[in-house]
């Protein structure tokens, strides 16, 4: 008996084990950012001290911009990648956890030019569109053919955006275009230098309704800065929506705690931005991952508030899993009582059919020797009745048959007494 009981605590302690490790999450992930000193390379270091609290490392790739980052989300050479809207992703499974903010595209020029608000009717201008391999450039070249304007009416030049700021300084270059949040730290030295203006343009919405996957926000008057004023009054500008996205194969788990992160990080209100407005499954152009969706739509569960974040993660979809096989099995087991009862009475019950022809035979004119057969077969059919095995319970049926064998064999012997 005590091997028998060592076997058992032996497999169940080995299961338990095997499942532990199975929903315990690694402890490390790579996420794609952009360069360094860039929006998105800040946004990750952000993410880093947040995952951080649980014990999970971050390791953050340095990219070019969002097309590379892209690049190596496909290839799996990262477990989650920040994207810039309008990216086309070419694999076709990887997943959204949700748009996590605004990235206005912003045109900073030299203050002595009198530019128009029509961008479609700039000419002549050196602009810098980003560097290659970035979601600028990407953008930049989107936002030319929303507004028809011919590539070669202006010069375009490919540098990074700490370089344009300086360029622009220095009288290098006319225009620098940027997609980064309105508070990216390379944006603040551009806003209050006298040689450098902000860019309103004119005929926004329609420029957006031309981008299918741009938007516009108001920008307040002294949003970007109150000394001086910038802008002087509202401005409509167009934005991007961010994106944070993984891999199919990225644990469930992690899935989650990034999008826990995100409601952390994301969710205040800015100069744009209203509270609670990211992260959101809206605007992803990609499928939203179903834990995100839910943790975003619905918030988290109880679980979350006293679970370690991996567990929680797993009861979720354990209770989702779990949920229909119990409307299918609880009604079984309600059922399988009623079941077992009466494969007990069939094991009499099919022995009630011999007992009834000899009933019928009876009730003609049998011969002695009719009787004295059916008499033979009632005591064989007896004794197959007394070894029927039943529990105690279900043994009465049992013996009404063996009652109603013997008033039939009664019947016999008074007819061949006769």
């Amino acid at each position: 008996m005590r091997i028998w009981t060592l076997l058992v605590a032996l497999v169940l302690g080995t299961g338990l084990v095997l499942v532990f490790l199975q929903l315990h999450p690694p402890k490390t992930l790579r996420i794609a950012a952009g360069p360094e000193g860039g929006a998105y390379n800040q946004v990750a270091k952000r993410y880093v001290e947040e995952l951080a609290r649980d014990g999970i490392t971050l390791e953050v790739i340095e990219t070019a911009g969002s097309v590379e980052n892209e690049q190596l989300l496909v290839g799996r050479q990262v477990d989650a990648a920040l994207l810039q809207g309008g990216i086309m992703v070419r694999d076709p499974e990887i997943e959204a956890v949700g748009s996590i903010f605004f990235e206005p595209m912003i045109f900073l020029a030299r203050s002595e030019l009198n530019l128009p608000g029509n961008p479609a009717l700039w000419r002549g201008l050196k602009i810098n569109g980003g560097r290659p391999g970035s979601g600028t450039s990407a953008a930049y070249v989107d936002f030319l053919a929303a507004i028809e304007l011919d590539l070669l009416a202006n010069q375009t030049v490919a540098i990074g955006y700490d370089d344009a700021i300086s360029a622009l300084i220095a009288d290098e270059i006319d225009v620098a275009v940027f997609v980064a949040p309105i508070d990216a730290p390379y944006l603040q030295r551009a806003y209050g230098h006298p040689d450098i203006q902000f860019v309103p343009l004119d005929h926004s919405d329609a420029i957006a309704r031309r981008l299918a996957y741009a938007t516009t926000v108001t920008v307040p008057p002294g949003a970007i800065s109150l000394d001086p004023v910038i802008p002087s009054k509202p401005q409509s500008i167009l934005a991007l929506e961010a994106r944070l996205a993984v891999t199919p194969d990225l644990h469930p788990a992690l899935v989650n705690r990034l999008t826990m992160a995100a409601k952390a990080l994301h969710g205040a209100r800015d100069i744009i931005t209203d509270p609670d407005a990211f992260p959101s499954i809206d605007g992803t152009d990609l499928p939203v991952n179903n834990a995100a969706r839910q943790l975003i739509t619905e918030g988290p569960s109880t679980w979350h508030d006293w679970l370690p974040y991996w567990m929680a993660a797993q009861v979720n979809r354990t209770l989702l899993l779990l949920l229909p096989i119990l409307f299918i099995v609880v009604p079984m087991l309600r059922a399988l009582p009623g079941i077992y009862a009466y494969i007990m009475g069939w094991k009499v019950w099919q022995h009630y059919p011999d007992i009834r022809a000899i009933e019928d035979e009876l009730d003609g004119t049998p011969s002695a020797e009719d009787l004295e057969r059916m008499s033979a077969d009632l005591v064989e059919l007896d004794d197959r009745l007394s070894k029927v095995r039943l529990p105690a319970a279900y043994r009465q049926a049992a013996y009404h048959a063996r009652m109603h064998v013997e008033l039939v064999r009664k019947r016999i012997d008074g007819m061949r007494s006769a």
